[in-house]
């Protein structure tokens, strides 16, 4: 019997958003979990290993319905890009990506009574250069907290992008072509009014 809705593990506008995009009834409940990375994690296990966690903590609280834990991250030279902490480190971030390719990887992850399935998304994002007063400029605007590589593509920082190869909801937070796919086989409906 389809889910008559599922819990999204997350406290993302962004993926809300996203899935709404799609029709699918949904309950945000945020999971806490630590995001800090392993050493020597690869970007692909750090996020896949960061959305089970979320689809797991969210499932250990409801367990009535299928939970949707999904992560985002910026690599770049082989390393990870989380969240910046305060403006220099959202600056340096930007001049790292500054008239560069990075990629980004998304995770989603569905648990059900069926077990956890999971999807990953990988893209490429090139950025045009930015110099320093547009750097600060940026930060400013108050877009880049909380965003992974301290940028967020579908606001401000659009400007920046060059060149985009792969999904665009990816890099937004929530890879909707790999999302729908772990939703049809759990039997979750899409395209239904909210």
């Amino acid at each position: 019997m389809p889910a008559e809705f599922i819990y999204l593990a997350s406290a993302s506008p962004r993926r809300r958003e996203l899935l709404a995009q799609i029709g699918v009834p949904f309950r945000a409940v945020e999971a806490d979990v630590d995001e800090s990375p392993r050493s020597g994690e690869p970007p692909e296990g750090y996020v896949r290993r960061l959305a089970e966690q979320k689809a797991e903590a969210v499932w250990a609280r409801t367990g009535d319905a299928p939970v949707l834990g999904a992560d985002t991250t910026v690599e770049i030279d082989d390393r990870i890009l989380g969240k910046p902490i305060d403006e220099p480190d959202g600056v340096a971030m930007l001049e790292l990506l500054s008239g560069r390719t990075h990629r980004v990887f998304t995770a989603v992850v569905l648990r059900s009574n069926e077990g956890a399935r999971a999807q990953l998304s990988r893209s490429e994002v090139s950025f045009r250069s930015i110099d320093e007063a547009e750097r600060h400029s940026y930060w400013r605007t108050g877009e880049p907290r909380g965003k992974a590589g301290g940028y967020a593509i579908q606001g401000y920082a659009a400007v920046f992008v060059s060149d985009l190869k792969g999904s665009y909801s990816g890099v937004v937070g929530l890879p909707l072509f790999e999302t729908a796919a772990l939703l049809s086989t759990a039997g979750v409906p899409r395209w239904r009014p909210r």
